[in-house]
């Protein structure tokens, strides 16, 4: 009488399963704990006589950009067209009966 081994596969050891919202929190939440810090730095960095203007520049328009915000960026339409480009697709995809209207006239 013989017996057949039958080998089982061995399994990894089960992973902790951290999602990744869960760990971009935990990112920012210890990024976060160090704001004061960062802050105070920026601000010596941004006051020193010692710090190139670079850096001092750099450093201001940091604790700006925190307090206040980003300025908006306004888009320009260069010579390349590309708003009209992006309007035109548009047209295309949500009008989509009066797009050989459109072919036809542009260059």
């Amino acid at each position: 009488m013989e017996i057949a081994l039958v080998r089982e596969p061995v399994r990894a050891p089960a992973r902790r399963k951290t999602s990744s919202a869960r760990t971009l929190t935990e990112i920012r939440s210890l990024a976060r704990s160090h704001t004061r810090t960062a802050l105070r730095v920026l601000v010596g960095i941004m006051r020193s006589d010692d710090a190139t203007p670079a850096a001092r520049v750099s450093a201001a328009n940091a604790i700006l950009d925190r307090g206040w915000g980003r300025a908006a960026q306004p888009v320009e339409n260069g010579e390349d067209g590309v708003l009209e480009l992006i309007h035109r697709i548009e047209r295309i995809i949500v009008y989509p009966g009066s797009a050989s209207d459109d072919v036809a006239s542009d260059p």
